[in-house]
């Protein structure tokens, strides 16, 4: 044993949180069910308390990889041209959510077009989901600045819808798809699903991924044994049920037992394909991000392409697919 631990190649990993976030649950299960031990990789995994957080510690070089927003390495990330981060392993298209309308509103409410002049929520200011939802507005002619936007907290929110007192929200996951099941909301448009975002949009985006800097990244034989860790954590949250995830997992990732099953649920919905993303999607994702985010003076964007490396990726799944 005291062997295998001299073996195994050190990586430190930055992780946005809250533990709990399905966006992020295929590194807990990874790091839970020992696939990265497996691989030869020895992951310490840090749990910051937002998506800057994570951007930060890549950028003081704290950390080998960071788990985090396509927005937040943006805003806060690297700057200097030999530290451009590098995205390794797509995790998400967009933050998992939906725009409801409260229920006593679903008459007057049908589209997003009807949303102008009207009181509509978030949970916090400067929530990720506030890029998309700007581009989703843009597409009909509308801006935020046309609406009676308010920030309520989860709770604050959710009472609101119940009331009435708003007439719309944006809504994270898990709690997007409860108020849906129990006819406490309607669906006015959906992120929760590549899918969603695509026919939302009209366009095909990424927003939670695996980063590298460009000047600290890790040897491609180690990334791609990170990748394959991941790609079977995918696997395991595909097939397993939530009480068997929930056995393996410490309590901060799967937080209350009762609201588990949904977040896995929504960790099912959300995760892209493989990990897989394309130039196009990146160029895309800059292109809403730049639109409705306010983005550092001094950042120089390279083109799309450089800021992708996903060679093991790809080395992974082509090995895979020929077995």
């Amino acid at each position: 044993m005291l062997g295998l631990i001299a073996l195994l190649q050190t990586l430190t990993l930055a992780v946005s949180g809250p533990a709990t976030s399905p966006e992020y649950l295929a590194i807990r299960v990874a790091e839970a069910e020992g696939y990265f031990v497996r691989e030869g990789l020895d992951v310490t995994v840090r749990t910051t308390r937002a998506e800057s957080g994570a951007a930060e510690a890549l950028a003081q070089g704290q950390v080998d990889l960071t788990a985090t927003t396509l927005e937040s390495l943006l805003r806060f990330g690297p700057r200097a041209p030999d530290q451009t981060p590098r995205l390794v392993f797509g995790l998400t298209a967009a933050p998992p959510f939906a725009v409801l309308v409260a229920a006593a509103h679903a008459g007057g409410v049908r589209s997003v077009e009807d949303l102008e002049g009207l009181r509509v929520a978030v949970t916090t200011p400067g929530a990720p989901e506030l890029v998309w939802f700007g581009w989703l507005l843009a597409r009909t002619g509308v801006s935020v600045a046309q609406l009676h936007l308010m920030s309520l907290g989860e709770r604050g929110l959710v009472r609101a819808i119940d009331s009435g007192e708003i007439h719309a929200a944006l809504v994270q996951e898990p709690m997007a798809t409860r108020l849906l099941v129990e006819g406490r909301a309607t669906l006015l448009a959906d992120f929760r699903t590549p899918a969603g975002v695509a026919k939302a949009l009209g366009i095909q985006t990424v927003s939670a991924g695996v980063f590298v800097r460009a000047d600290r990244r890790p040897a491609d034989v180690h990334l791609a044994a990170f990748a394959r860790a991941l790609l079977d954590a995918q696997e395991r949250i595909r097939a397993a049920s939530a009480e068997e995830l929930a056995a393996r997992l410490p309590g901060r990732a799967t937080g209350a037992q009762e609201d588990f099953a949904r977040r896995l649920e929504a960790a099912r919905a959300c995760q892209l394909p493989d990990g897989l993303v394309s130039a196009e999607e990146v160029q895309q994702t800059i292109g809403i991000i730049r639109a409705h985010t306010p983005l550092p003076a001094v950042l120089r964007i390279p083109r799309p392409e450089g800021l992708l490396h996903l060679e093991p990726l790809q080395a992974t799944i082509k090995a895979r697919q020929a077995r």
